[in-house]
């Protein structure tokens, strides 16, 4: 289990991304995207300002979600860290 104070700069919830870390995931990150809260989020990265979403249900033809990079601010952070 991961004990770092602050999120990954970049982080990948697919398993065959060389961005995943099952422990980091395992802990809990939530997303703020813009100052919105986002619960859809595939993959980000905080250096480039961009994260990945997926679009529905909708999934490619080898049966991965769809999804598209929006730009702008992103707050990554730990859901068991005090508020």
């Amino acid at each position: 289990m991961s004990t770092a104070t602050t999120p990954p700069d970049r982080l990948s919830v697919d398993p065959t991304s060389p961005y995943h870390d099952a422990d980091i995931l395992a802990r809990g990150i939530g997303i703020r995207f813009k100052g919105v809260e986002k619960d859809n989020v595939e993959e980000y990265c905080v250096s480039e300002g961009w994260v990945r979403l997926t679009v529905g249900k909708t999934v490619t033809r080898t049966g991965a979600p769809m999804t598209m990079k929006l730009q702008g601010t992103v707050e990554p952070y730990f859901k068991d860290a005090p508020a």
